[in-house]
């Protein structure tokens, strides 16, 4: 899809690599990330295997542009964002103006298409497994980002991910798949081959691209239906309105 093409992802959402689930918990066990205001770098070891990872550094493995302009992470929905602001946000996912106080927004109040966004922000730009039902405020961020095509720097976002992900007890570990590229790359020996395939939830199933009036014909991308249905290489949610 064109959203996707546009941060030239669309190789990261190609990969069906297997998830070595001991070699990411190593991962994580041993992290440390450094963060500043211009570089992350991330250093660990698996099966004795010094690893250390920068935005270009993981871009090259990845295969996804690393200098992007859009690194934000926010975690509390009252830190200042430089694109997007609270209360705005809320109105334009929920679909309300009239609303006056930034909250959370229910998957509930997004519109079709935009679901189809909360499941790639959530599953795979800042990953999570709680509370499916509702968006955080970081969600609707990298929505609105996808949304209006800004460009964002996916790697440093992973990294400041990691590094939040290792300061919480307990958090689901992220990016599984696309670890086992980290771990070929620098050769570390991966006793299990094989590894765990990714779980069907991880896909785009037939009904949720249904739910979210998407179809694919040709090997082309049609949103919507009746006379209101366009090809994806034409307007595809760049304005909210549309979406």
């Amino acid at each position: 899809m064109n959203l996707i093409k546009r941060q030239k992802w669309e190789k990261l959402f190609k990969i069906r690599e297997s998830m070595h689930v001991e070699a990411c918990k190593e991962f994580y066990k041993n992290l440390t990330v450094s963060i500043s205001k211009k570089k992350e770098v991330a250093r660990t070891s698996v099966r004795g295997v010094k690893i250390e990872l920068d935005e270009m550094i993981l871009a090259g493995i990845l295969g996804i542009p690393g200098n992007n302009e859009i690194c934000e992470y926010i975690k509390d929905i009252w830190e200042e964002s430089t694109y997007c602001k609270p209360l705005e946000i809320t109105k334009k996912f929920a679909n309300d103006s009239l609303i006056t106080v930034s909250r959370r927004v229910k998957s509930i109040e997004i519109k079709l298409f935009q679901h189809f966004l909360h499941f790639i922000v959530m599953k795979n730009v800042a990953s999570r497994f709680d509370k499916r039902d509702t968006t955080s405020f970081m969600d609707l961020t990298y929505m609105d980002h996808l949304l209006t095509r800004r460009l964002v720097n996916f790697p440093r976002v992973m990294l400041r991910h990691m590094a939040y992900v290792i300061s919480v007890p307990a958090h689901e570990l992220p990016y599984g798949d696309w670890l086992t590229m980290v771990f070929e790359a620098y050769n570390v020996p991966l006793v299990d081959k094989q590894g765990e395939e990714p779980k069907s939830y991880d896909y785009f199933k037939k009904t949720f691209l249904t739910m979210c009036q998407l179809k694919r014909e040709n090997g082309v991308w049609w949103f919507g239906t009746g006379e209101n249905r366009r090809r994806d290489e034409e307007d595809e949610g760049v304005n909210n309105e549309n979406a």
